[in-house]
């Protein structure tokens, strides 16, 4: 295992820098999306339904059956992958999106009605501040998961560990099959656990630790 290792390190460097930049990249523009889309849905019964019906059905399609799919309008290499993983990461950081949001209390959002703040002006400094610390909690959670899904990328040629997992399952029992599954599926966990610390961080320089949970 470490021959193995020590012959590809560079190669191992590189793949999980693909991975964890795909896995990143695709966690901030869902955590906008997410955000801005609950922006619009948390106040209304009938668009907040939707949304937690539309994030229930999504986490039940198979990413792999998925990004099977989409090869043959994207083609094959990082657009689907990009798809896939901006997909799944959307669902958790919505759901949690509008759940935080919804929990403000009516009357601080009243009170600052009071002093004269406008829509906008609450959302930004009233409501996404308070509910911050329930979206961040999703976006940990679907950076775990999207870290193990972006890897099914490889599937369809996408950037990441994936392909040292596939490609040692493509020969299991050749030489260097298993080195090369417990490679990739070693870098995935040592890269989720990263990213959850950068999270943690990130949390505690964002949150007042007086509405910290």
């Amino acid at each position: 295992m470490n021959e193995f290792v020590a012959q590809r390190l560079n190669d191992i460097l590189f793949s999980s820098w693909q991975h964890f930049s795909l896995v990143a990249q695709c966690l901030v523009a869902a955590a906008v999306l997410a955000v801005l889309a609950a922006a619009l849905a948390y106040r209304s019964p009938v668009l907040r339904s939707a949304a937690d019906s539309i994030s229930a059905i999504g986490l039940t399609i198979p990413s792999f059956a998925m990004i099977g799919l989409l090869i043959t309008p994207l083609g094959f290499g990082v657009r689907p992958a990009v798809v896939v993983v901006g997909f799944f990461a959307l669902l958790p950081i919505l759901r949690n999106a509008i759940v935080g949001l919804s929990e403000v209390p009516a009357s601080t959002v009243e009170a600052a009605r009071g002093l004269g703040m406008g829509r906008i002006r609450i959302f930004l400094r009233i409501e996404l501040p308070l509910a911050w610390p329930v979206i961040l909690a999703g976006i940990r959670v679907s950076g775990q998961m999207v870290m193990g899904i972006a890897a099914v990328a490889a599937y369809a040629l996408g950037p990441g560990l994936g392909g040292f997992i596939f490609s040692g399952l493509s020969r299991l029992g050749g030489a260097n099959s298993l080195e090369s599954v417990v490679t990739g599926v070693v870098g995935v966990v040592l890269l989720a656990l990263i990213l959850d610390l950068l999270l943690v961080g990130l949390g505690r320089l964002t949150i007042p630790r007086g509405i910290r949970v």
